[in-house]
C-alpha cells in the first residue's frame, strides 16, 4: 500500500522550495505600498460615494419633475 502521506511532503517540500526563491519586499517597501493601496481605498470610496449621492438626487429630481 502506498504511502499517502508521501505526495503531502513532496508539496511541502517544493512550496517551501518556491517560497525561499521567492522576492520578498523590505519594511519599508511594504510600508510604502500599505499606504498607497490605503489612500486608494479611501479616494474610491470617496469618488463612489458622491457619485451615489449624485445619481441618487439627480433621479430624486427627474422622479419629481416627471409625477408633476
Amino acid at each position: 500500500m502506498a504511502n499517502p502521506f508521501r505526495s503531502v511532503r513532496i508539496f511541502a517540500s517544493e512550496l517551501i522550495g518556491e517560497l525561499q526563491k521567492a522576492s520578498w519586499p523590505t519594511k519599508a517597501e511594504l510600508k510604502d505600498s500599505t499606504i498607497v493601496v490605503i489612500v486608494a481605498c479611501v479616494l474610491l470610496g470617496l469618488f463612489t460615494s458622491i457619485s451615489d449621492f449624485a445619481l441618487y438626487n439627480v433621479v430624486d429630481v427627474v422622479t419629481e419633475w416627471i409625477s408633476r
